[in-house]
């Protein structure tokens, strides 16, 4: 018997853990205007660098730190611009457009179970359209620190986020695109 109610004990703070995790990770998202980090992507092994901006709801400014690319987001269509050519995708058709959602993110946290791995990383796997994306969180400070989707070339893309910051001041010009100038 006193197995037993360690391990109704056990399981009871398991969950009241978990439930912590999903309600910092929540209050830390819906306080997030935005964001500006380094990232590091990497696809089936190719690997680039670069910085971004995310402007909730569903804007975004990345640009590599080779190859002369820029990603921008103005909320509706994808703009991918290399030195070579420019790319115009709709946003609805990415994995990003959910991932740049706020209130999607929440609704879909809300709802999921997490999984802990290594006992650093909090993720949570959304399925939506035909689509899985990974969602990363740091257990330590519930920053979001990445992602995993498969581009539209469905290749797998992974990407890390670094030296996180939230609500700065940011240039709206920046979600600007070609067509918008």
């Amino acid at each position: 018997m006193l197995r037993f109610l360690f391990f109704v004990c056990l399981i009871s703070l398991s969950s009241e853990v978990n439930a912590n995790n999903k309600d910092q990770i929540i209050n830390k998202l819906k306080n997030t205007l935005n964001l500006n980090f380094d990232f590091e992507q990497n696809i089936n092994g190719k690997i680039e660098l670069g910085n971004c901006t995310i402007q909730y709801p569903k804007k975004m400014f990345c640009k590599y730190d080779k190859k002369n690319k820029i990603i921008v987001s103005n909320g509706k269509s994808l703009f991918v611009k290399t030195t070579s050519s420019y790319y115009r995708y709709p946003l609805g058709k990415t994995p990003l457009n959910f991932i740049l959602d706020k209130n999607f993110l929440l609704k879909k946290i809300s709802e999921l179970n997490e999984e802990i791995i290594n006992n650093s990383l909090i993720k949570f796997t959304i399925k939506e359209n035909n689509q899985l994306i990974d969602i990363f969180f740091n257990i330590k400070n519930y920053e979001l620190i990445g992602w995993q989707t498969k581009d539209i070339y469905q290749n797998t893309a992974v990407t890390l986020l670094y030296s996180n910051k939230s609500n700065q001041e940011i240039d709206e010009k920046i979600f600007k695109t070609p067509l918008q100038n």
